[in-house]
């Protein structure tokens, strides 16, 4: 099987969206420590080597591989202005087939939260997923009680299905989430019949 190396590169008005790159490693290092208390708890438990050098080229290969093999779209938020490593968005666990979607996941740092940089990028990405992915579902969650990111994927199209229980592990513990979806021909809600 050929695989095609996929270069991906999202522009919104303040953002450059791209995969991480080797030279990320410091300002990521330095804006993960930075942010860790804002952080850890809406996020798995970090590993004991989470921001060394070693476990961040492994995230970059780890990127690479997604993107040419189709399974995740991984990208950093760099603001434009000043060059800056603000946060990531990932698009991942794509599906083909009879499902064509995705899940975003994404986290800022502390710094940058609720400066509207985190609505430009999923908002770019999920343009992205619907036209030239062609996904037909993108699907999100977090924790009932993070609402600053409840609101956030309101606003950017999502909208609210249900609970679920034990969903994933979170700061060491099994967390129920809110689960969302944003669909690119979304009839939710609407009472005309034709």
């Amino acid at each position: 099987m050929l695989r095609v190396r996929r270069k991906v590169r999202l522009e919104t008005e303040r953002l450059t969206l791209r995969p991480p790159i080797h030279s990320d490693f410091r300002q990521w290092a330095a804006l993960r420590q930075e942010s860790a208390a804002f952080l850890q708890p809406w996020e798995p438990t970090w590993a004991a080597d989470h921001l060394t050098r070693k476990s961040f080229t492994n995230r970059v290969y780890w990127a690479q591989r997604s993107i040419s093999n189709g399974t995740a779209v991984p990208l950093f938020l760099i603001r434009r202005s000043d060059k800056s490593v603000l946060g990531a968005i990932t698009l991942d666990h794509i599906r083909r087939g009879p499902a064509q979607a995705g899940t975003t996941g994404y986290w800022i740092g502390q710094a940058y939260a609720r400066q509207g940089y985190m609505r430009e990028a999923i908002e770019a990405v999920v343009h992205y997923a619907f036209n030239t992915l062609d996904l037909s579902r993108i699907e999100a969650g977090c924790l009932p009680e993070n609402t600053p990111s409840r609101g956030l994927l309101e606003t950017c199209g999502y909208k609210y299905e249900g609970v679920a229980q034990a969903y994933l592990q979170i700061n060491g513990r099994w967390r129920n989430h809110v689960l969302y979806a944003n669909l690119r021909h979304d009839r939710r809600g609407r009472t005309d019949v034709g």
